[in-house]
């Protein structure tokens, strides 16, 4: 009895020195951010051709555009964002060149006439120009507004040329090709008497030009509102606007503005691309009606 005992008494002085269970401490895991890569939208070529119908210059009157589709409520105030001290803008990259009907270093053929500019401005709703070689595009490659603030040199058939700016629609029947110039620009081709001149033109990208601006529309606000690019060096193919879902493309209207019709975007940061593919970012744009905004930015001479 005593054996028993003794062994007994060892099994368990065994059981009680045998280690316990280890316990693996797991290794810290670190999730890296997925960045989200944005494709930029193209725009589709305009392919529909015109009839003739009118002679006469028209301007789309920006006033039948509504002001708001959303009034702001009754109840409350809603501020419009305070300007930031200096408007920062960097660049963004590139997009896909545009594909629309006038593209860079192509010439093109057509007609030069002569119209009466007064102040220079026109359908384009640039405002009074600094000078007046300026023109207006036929509607076919106006193409909704897209030529506005191109620079186009037109050589004669002559050999003299000049470089207009465009900033004004020549309705129908202005031919495809055809620019109606200033008659200041036109006198600097030949005697205004001539009536219709034999050109080619192409657009040009001019290497002095300061840095572009911003402007919204009469009547923009949280609800609504309408943006213009104005002195850009290269045709403007398309705008987008910073929205929570992320950019956003706005469809152009015939007199030059990009329109927000539920207010997405306004007051953000904007971006802007031209016709080359070169994409800019602009931020700190207040929310000002009829007040063109300098940014640091410009699109690179081509």
């Amino acid at each position: 009895m005593a054996v028993l005992t003794a062994a007994g008494a060892l099994i368990c002085l065994v059981v009680a020195l045998r280690p316990g269970p280890t316990t693996d401490a797991g290794a810290a895991t670190t999730v890296a951010p997925v960045v989200g890569t944005e494709a930029a939208p193209t725009t589709a070529p305009s392919t529909g051709s015109a009839t003739p119908t009118s002679a006469s210059h028209t301007s789309a009157d920006p006033a039948s555009a509504p002001a708001s589709t959303r009034p702001p409520s009754t109840s409350t105030t809603t501020a419009a964002p305070k300007p930031s001290p200096t408007v920062s803008a960097r660049t963004a990259g590139s997009a896909a060149p545009r594909t629309g009907r006038i593209q860079p270093h192509t010439p093109y053929k057509g007609v030069a006439t002569a119209y009466k500019a007064a102040d220079g401005d026109g359908a384009c709703l640039f405002g009074p120009s600094d000078d007046l070689m300026v023109a207006a595009m036929n509607t076919t490659d106006y193409e909704t507004s897209r030529a506005c603030g191109a620079y186009v040199l037109v050589r004669a058939s002559n050999g003299a040329s000049i470089t207009v700016r465009i900033t004004n629609e020549c309705p129908l029947p202005c031919a495809p090709g055809q620019l109606d110039l200033s008659e200041q620009a036109f006198a600097k081709l030949a005697d205004l008497k001539v009536g219709r001149l034999p050109i080619t033109w192409s657009l040009l990208s001019p290497g002095t030009l300061g840095p572009l601006s911003i402007r919204y529309k009469t009547g923009s606000n949280p609800y609504w509102c309408g943006i213009q690019v104005i002195g850009h060096r290269n045709p403007v193919d398309r705008l987008e606007v910073r929205t929570a879902e992320g950019w956003r493309q706005l469809p152009r209207t015939e007199y030059n503005y990009f329109l927000s019709a539920d207010g997405g975007g306004c007051g953000g940061s904007i971006r802007i691309t031209d016709i080359h593919g070169e994409r800019l970012t602009v931020d700190g744009i207040a929310l000002k009606p009829d007040v063109a905004q300098p940014t640091r930015v410009q699109f690179a001479p081509r």
